[in-house]
C-alpha cells in the first residue's frame, strides 16, 4: 500500500501553503491534520497515517504529538527528539559543544543570582534569553551588571521555576546582520543575509532577507549543526563576529522559508525539497 502522509499544523500560514501545491504538483495525497482537534490512545497504533511532516507551531503540542505519533507507529520528521532538542536553547547549546560546532559562550544559572554570577564570567554586554521561545521574542541586551540586576529582579518574581533559569550568552559584535540557511536531508539548500533596525533580524519581526553565497565553511557548519539536533529539516542560524568566524546560534526544527524563498526566488523551491526527501523516506 502506498505510504498515507500527514502535514500536522494548527496554523495554516505561507509556507504551509506551499508545502500544500508541492504535494500537489507531485500528484501526492496527504491530510492535514490540526493539533488543535487530535488526541491519542496510549497504547493504541491503529493510525491513518505512516509518515508525518510536524509543522506545529506550538512547541509542547509539536513535542508531545511527535512522541504520541512515533509511539503509535508513525515515522515523524522531524523527531520528536529533535522538536524537543531544537526547542530548548540550552539542550541546543549542549548538542553544539558535544558536537564541536562553535558557538557563543554561553551558560545557564539554576537562580537569578547564579545567573549573574555567570554573567560576570561571561563579561558584558550579554544577552538574557528565554529557554522556549522564538522569533527572538524575550531576548533582552544587558550593558552592565546594574541593567542585569534589574533584569533578574523581575525574573526572580515570575511564576513557574523554568522562568527562574538564566540563560546567559556573551553578545557577538556582529556586523549589522546575521545568517539564515536551510538543510534538507543532511543537504544544504542555501543560505541568505538577514539584517534589520535592532538587535533581531527575526523575517517575523521585519527583518529583511538579502541572498548569501554558501561559502565551504556556511555549508559545513549548517550541516554539522542540523546533524548535532538530529534534524532532518533545519534552519540553522549562524552568526558573524567582528573577526569574520562563523558561529551557530540555534536549529529551527519547523523552519519557516518564506523570507529565504524570497531572496533566492527561482534558485531553490524549498517546499519542494522538503516534500522530495518526504518522498524519499517513505521509499526506504
Amino acid at each position: 500500500m502506498p505510504t498515507r502522509i500527514a502535514v500536522l499544523a494548527s496554523r495554516v500560514g505561507a509556507d504551509e501553503k506551499r508545502l500544500f501545491d508541492a504535494f500537489d504538483r507531485r500528484g501526492v495525497k496527504f491530510d492535514h491534520v490540526d493539533t488543535r482537534g487530535q488526541w491519542f490512545v496510549a497504547g493504541r497504533r491503529d493510525l491513518a497515517w505512516d509518515l508525518v511532516l510536524n509543522r506545529e507551531i506550538g512547541q509542547v503540542r509539536a513535542a508531545y504529538a511527535a512522541r504520541c505519533l512515533a509511539s503509535a507507529g508513525a515515522e515523524v520528521v522531524n523527531s520528536a527528539d529533535a522538536t524537543e532538542v531544537c526547542g530548548d536553547k540550552w539542550r541546543t547549546t549542549l548538542a553544539f559543544e558535544a558536537a564541536g560546532v562553535p558557538t557563543p559562550r554561553t551558560a545557564i544559572g539554576l537562580t537569578p543570582d547564579a545567573a549573574l554570577a555567570a554573567l560576570d564570567s561571561i563579561g558584558y554586554p550579554a544577552l538574557i534569553k528565554p529557554l522556549v521561545g522564538s522569533w527572538g521574542r524575550l531576548v533582552v541586551r544587558l550593558p552592565d551588571r546594574a541593567t542585569a540586576e534589574g533584569v533578574f529582579e523581575y525574573v526572580a518574581a515570575l511564576p513557574g521555576p523554568q522562568s527562574h533559569l538564566g540563560y546567559v550568552q556573551e553578545l557577538i559584535d556582529k556586523p549589522g546582520r546575521d545568517i539564515r540557511a536551510i538543510v534538507v536531508g543532511g543537504d544544504l539548500l542555501g543560505a541568505v543575509y538577514r539584517t534589520g533596525d535592532s538587535l533581531r533580524t527575526n523575517v517575523a519581526l521585519g527583518g529583511r532577507t538579502h541572498p548569501c553565497e554558501t561559502t565551504p565553511e556556511i555549508t559545513k557548519l549548517s550541516i554539522d549543526a542540523a546533524a548535532a539536533v538530529g534534524a532532518d529539516i533545519a534552519g540553522v542560524d549562524l552568526i558573524e563576529d567582528h573577526d569574520g568566524r562563523l558561529l551557530v546560534l540555534e536549529v529551527n526544527h519547523r523552519v519557516e522559508f518564506a523570507g529565504f524563498q524570497a531572496a533566492l526566488g527561482d534558485r531553490v523551491d524549498v517546499a519542494d525539497h522538503i516534500v522530495g526527501h518526504l518522498l524519499e523516506r517513505a521509499e526506504r
